[in-house]
């Protein structure tokens, strides 16, 4: 890769968790002992639903936390592929909080870390998950910031989430390289003013809305080259 295809002056690296960090798939890939056939609908339906009522609560104004919106979803998805579980919901809530981490996540990480680069999480999570989820992949010592939307009490893309990791990290937002796997999240991103790479893990079509990445890749074993380390 030339000097010139490579990300300048960042002075730091903040990753969405959910689908970025942490395969969202996991839990019921987990479960698929009970949920059988339906495992990969109920995986698909639980994520679209729990993303569509962090934008509609946020919308209407009426917050409540990631872990109420990844139960609410949840049900949803159960009762719409009637599953009529209470003992498969206990499981499924349980293992969400304890979401595998992708397989290159903390080589990428310990990178960042060993160049002098700082790390963060910048996600939608309430923070008793992204505790749960940074201690099950031993993560803890190579991110410097765990931040959380709880805070302001409202979802991704809203600015006043990606301005937290702008006032938390006292960095300008063109010096913070942002990195989602959703695209949705990489083009609310670059609207607000970060340098992004959006992680297409699985070859979707990019958004077609204002905020475009710079950056493009299919895994996080790329960025340490893109940002010339």
């Amino acid at each position: 890769m030339t000097a010139e295809s490579k990300l300048q002056d960042i002075g730091a690296c903040v990753f969405d968790a959910y689908g970025t960090l942490f395969d969202v798939n996991a839990a019921a890939a987990r479960c698929r002992d009970a949920l059988d056939d339906k495992a990969d609908a109920l995986a698909s339906l639980w994520r679209t639903k729990q993303l569509e009522y962090t934008w509609l609560r946020s919308l209407r104004g009426d917050y409540v936390d990631f872990w109420h919106v990844t139960g609410q979803s949840l049900d949803y998805a159960m009762a719409a592929l009637k599953l009529k579980d209470d003992a498969l919901r206990t499981r499924l809530m349980e293992l969400y909080l304890v979401l595998d981490a992708y397989p290159e996540v903390r080589e990428t990480l310990s990178a960042l870390k060993g160049a002098g680069v700082k790390t963060a999480i910048l996600s939608n999570g309430s923070p008793s998950m992204l505790v749960a989820a940074v201690r099950r992949a031993e993560l803890e010592g190579l991110l410097d910031e765990v931040i959380s939307v709880d805070s302001v009490r409202i979802y991704k893309p809203h600015p006043s989430v990606y301005q937290l990791a702008v006032d938390g990290l006292r960095l300008p937002s063109d010096r913070i390289c942002f990195l989602s796997a959703n695209a949705w999240d990489a083009s609310g991103a670059a609207h607000f003013g970060f340098r992004v790479i959006w992680i297409n893990r699985f070859r979707a079509q990019p958004e077609q809305l204002p905020g475009k990445p710079e950056k493009e890749i299919h895994n996080l074993a790329e960025l340490p080259d893109l940002l010339g380390l």
